[in-house]
């Protein structure tokens, strides 16, 4: 069974570097990795925020969010 990685974004040169690199790099035998695009899928920042990311790009891992760098604040996506 895998675990769910999931990768929140906004689609700006510093989230598509994170994902090109970060995200790709990720054992898919370990976990499934979604892709998440903020600025897309607006009704999906809630979901976000329960998570626990305060800003993109940022990966949830376990249950944990890792922030990377940084793109932009969630509340900027709003």
């Amino acid at each position: 069974m895998t675990a769910k990685a999931t990768f929140y974004h906004a689609g700006c040169p510093v989230c598509v570097a994170a994902e090109d690199n970060l995200a790709k790099a990720i054992d898919r035998s370990l976990y499934e990795v979604e892709a998440v695009h903020l600025g897309n899928e607006k009704s999906r920042i809630a979901e976000a925020e329960t998570a626990g990311v305060k800003s993109v790009p940022a990966l949830v891992l376990d249950g944990t969010p890792f922030h990377i760098n940084f793109g932009a604040n969630l509340s900027d996506l709003k």
